[in-house]
């Protein structure tokens, strides 16, 4: 009987665990839901990332002559962008991707590498041009967020080797914020962000726009 109720125990275990629901699948539905409702124009840009994207909750007003699609979840890493690239790139059939992500990846652990967080956004990069081998693809570097300056040195590595890697693709950008985002004594801007020192203040948003605007396509 021991036994047996250790079998059982184990499978219903088991089963529990496949059920579980995977990490931000209530927000990709809350996306669905939105689009069952308002599907969006069809060649809009479209931005996917972590909560500096999910938090910009005006950015259609940031940027009036193009249409915007905001498909940013907080506390995403690029894992999760490519565990999610059939949900919250494929049906949109934009006219670009822009992305912002990678900064929840380095400060999820001290064993997360540059590299491995570079490699994670070639592997989103190429996901993304399987499905759309032409679509310009545009990349923000990761910001220097005031609460998480012990890790500014490897997300610079990861900034510079993400940027090398899609200079050598074509219709593909990189877009640094980073440097209008620090002091010149080498610090980061504590005026721009919110007081979680993590997320952007409005003058944080500015910077973004005046330099995003350049890089999107008409």
């Amino acid at each position: 009987m021991k036994k047996i109720s250790l079998v059982v125990c184990f499978l219903v275990c088991s089963f529990a665990l496949f059920a579980q629901e995977p990490p931000f699948y209530k927000d990709i539905q809350q996306f669905k839901q939105q689009d069952s409702v308002h599907f969006p124009a069809k060649k809009s840009i479209l931005f996917i990332g972590s909560s500096s994207f999910t938090m910009w909750r005006d950015v259609q007003d940031y940027f009036p002559g193009y249409t915007i699609i905001n498909r940013g979840f907080g506390g995403s890493t690029l894992p999760d962008l490519i565990r999610y690239v059939d949900d919250i790139v494929v049906p949109y059939k934009p006219r670009q991707v822009v992305i912002y992500c990678g900064e929840n990846d380095i400060a999820s652990s001290d064993t997360i590498t540059a590299e491995t967080v570079a490699q994670r956004f070639v592997t989103l990069f190429e996901a993304v041009r399987q499905v759309y081998p032409k679509m310009p693809i545009a990349f923000i570097s990761m910001k220097p967020s005031p609460s998480r300056e012990r890790f500014l040195p490897k997300l610079q590595s990861a900034n510079q080797q993400i940027k090398e890697y899609i200079a050598t693709q074509r219709e593909a950008a990189y877009i640094d914020i980073y440097p209008y985002m620090m002091h010149e004594n080498g610090s980061p801007r504590k005026a721009l962000f919110l007081g979680d020192m993590l997320h952007m203040n409005k003058s944080g948003y500015l910077i973004w726009q005046y330099a995003i605007s350049p890089y999107l396509k008409k």
